[in-house]
């Protein structure tokens, strides 16, 4: 039976996602110099524009969730009902819109794209080769949204931002690549296969984290123990199962956001 309750909902917006982001968004708030009015805004602005994402790609992907049998999707097991989802998810919309043009035209524009890029992603370009664009626009997009508050925003910043996106997206894919190609879903890890996923995110993890260390200039100390942190990580997302790569890359960010931290 369909029955509306807060840790149902929250199950169907991809809550473990949407909180590393979140507190990633909080941690470059941070690290830039923000207050903490700052940093609470940019927390919900992103907490809510994840949560629409997360949100809109259950609603979305109902139908190929049901052909498969997703046991741990609310929607599609029927404990979740359909509209209590879609309130929620517009509601969600509505509040991240004002939060994010409370840091600002230009921020509000920023994060409303980067919004826009995850919804393009659930919309159909996750079926495609183009599959890593949005990952790569909202991660890259992240820290301008964050940084604009705090100019100048710092160019490699975006470039790292761009590379952990689309390692995010190849290792993100991997427990789900079976039940997409039942469905039709061919974007881009799906077309290189479960070992190119591996090694192209481990590639673009290390490199994002190459790039961080070059860019906010640690100190030789700080800078290689970063790099080793984030190869033992890469290792992780190499050889894990389930939804150990994917931790494995969140944690790589937070390695990158503290080389941040330690540059203020």
């Amino acid at each position: 039976m369909a029955t509306t309750s807060p840790l149902r909902l929250l199950g169907a917006a991809h809550p473990g996602p949407a909180l590393a982001v979140t507190v990633l968004g909080g941690l470059l708030a941070l690290a830039w110099g923000a207050g903490l009015v700052t940093v609470v805004l940019v927390a919900a602005a992103v907490l809510t524009s994840q949560l629409s994402i997360g949100w809109s790609n259950d609603l979305i992907d109902l139908r190929r969730d049901v052909a498969v049998g997703r046991a741990d999707k609310p929607l599609a097991t029927g404990a979740l009902p359909l509209g209590a989802v879609r309130a929620a998810c517009a509601l969600a919309v509505v509040l991240t819109v004002p939060l994010g043009f409370a840091l600002g035209g230009l921020a509000g524009l920023v994060h409303l794209l980067n919004t826009a890029a995850g919804w393009a992603y659930n919309l159909g370009l996750k079926a495609t080769a183009w599959s890593w664009l949005p990952y790569a626009v909202a991660f890259g997009g992240l820290p301008l949204f964050v940084g604009l508050d705090a100019p100048p925003v710092r160019g490699w910043s975006l470039a790292a931002g761009a590379l952990l996106g689309i390692g995010a997206h190849l290792l993100n894919v991997l427990p789900d690549l079976a039940d997409d190609a039942a469905t039709g879903v061919r974007g881009l890890p799906h077309r290189i296969g479960e070992r190119g996923s591996r090694v192209g995110a481990v590639a673009v993890l290390v490199a994002a984290t190459v790039v961080m260390v070059l860019g906010a200039r640690p100190g030789a100390v700080a800078g290689g123990v970063a790099l080793a942190a984030a190869l033992g990580l890469a290792a992780a997302a190499l050889l894990g199962r389930g939804r150990v790569p994917f931790a494995a890359a969140v944690a790589i960010a937070l390695v990158d956001v503290a080389i941040l931290l330690l540059v203020r």
